[in-house]
């Protein structure tokens, strides 16, 4: 019998430590697997999750369910799960500005918005050189005020993220000044999808998700002007294996990735669904196997050494010896 998307999946927590999901693919991850905790699962029922992000202050996590066009709420300390907004204007991404506001991504009206603590939503930007943005998909928050985003057509192709239409603007990705302006960052990449800052905000880490053969993550250094990109290098090669989407680095500059099937010429293989591990060269030092593929996560709890990862349907959380950037 089909399973409705909208149902709550069955999940079986491991019954022994360590969890057999939390791989050791090098020795050096060995440091950052806690033995006595595992994969849990946290909420479900959506039909594509996306974009967490936490909230200290409220102790509370946010998750975008894209097609539902809704943003579900998951609170750290009774444990409730339920909607937060709805509609959502069909939102993708989000992160806290460092004020702790929430920063969203719409599809719907292809904007980024600013939601204020009295509930008015602020537009920071829904159009570049008169052109309409195509769907800004994540976004990240930097130390000096300012916003990036990437903004690839995938809300735009069908009704299922949002509402079909026609790209104006190349793949790009943008920069909301601290003031307000919004500028052109770089747009030479196919598919812009996750990005994230090293510990020291030298390098921005940005996925190309329609790289071929593979999907890549690019590494720039960014200028002294805090705005401009240069010497573009590629960190990770999927090689064909995995698709990458969403992404976030810790306090050592490792990479946690969502993970999945590829999905091209119709491979796929639940085995390579969770977070993928990559320390700051590029190689995968671990993996953390889960039910569902994962789009994207993020770091949470109190201090910051919890795992929230959106994947699929659901929302399942591991804790883990480090803590997230930023």
């Amino acid at each position: 019998m089909a399973t409705d998307p909208q149902t709550p999946l069955d999940f079986e927590p491991s019954r022994r430590y360590p969890d057999p999901a939390v791989k050791v693919l090098d020795p050096s991850f060995a440091r950052y697997r806690i033995y006595s905790s595992s994969v849990e699962q946290l909420g479900s029922g959506m039909r594509w999750a996306e974009g967490p992000v936490h909230f200290p202050a409220g102790r509370y996590v946010l998750v975008s369910d894209v097609p539902n066009d809704r943003i579900m709420r998951y609170d750290e300390v009774t444990g409730a799960w339920g909607l937060f907004r709805q509609p959502s204007n069909f939102s993708n991404g989000n992160a806290r500005d460092r004020q702790g506001r929430l920063i969203s991504c719409e599809h719907l009206t292809r904007r980024v918005t600013r939601t204020d603590f009295d509930g008015k939503v602020v537009v920071l930007a829904d159009s570049f050189d008169g052109k309409r943005l195509n769907s800004p998909n994540d976004v990240v928050c930097k130390s000096d005020g300012s916003i990036w985003f990437t903004d690839p057509p995938f809300g735009i192709g069908s009704d299922w993220e949002g509402s079909k239409a026609e790209a104006e603007l190349p793949h790009s990705v943008y920069r909301i000044a601290p003031g307000g302006q919004l500028g052109l960052v770089t747009s030479d990449l196919a598919g812009p999808n996750g990005l994230a800052f090293s510990p020291d905000e030298k390098f921005l880490y940005i996925v190309e998700s329609r790289a071929t053969p593979s999907r890549l993550i690019w590494r720039y250094d960014v200028g002294a002007d805090g705005a401009t990109l240069s010497n573009k290098t590629v960190v990770v090669d999927a090689q064909g294996a995995g698709a990458i989407d969403g992404f976030r680095v810790d306090i050592d500059g490792n990479l946690w990735c969502g993970w999945g099937s590829d999905g091209r010429d119709g491979a796929q293989s639940s085995d390579l669904d969770g977070v993928m591990v990559f320390n700051p060269q590029g190689r995968a030092i671990g993996f953390i196997q889960l039910p569902e593929r994962c789009a994207n996560l993020t770091f949470g709890g109190p201090k910051s050494n919890r795992l929230y990862m959106a994947s699929s349907h659901s929302l399942y959380a591991l804790y883990v010896n480090t803590k997230g950037a930023g």
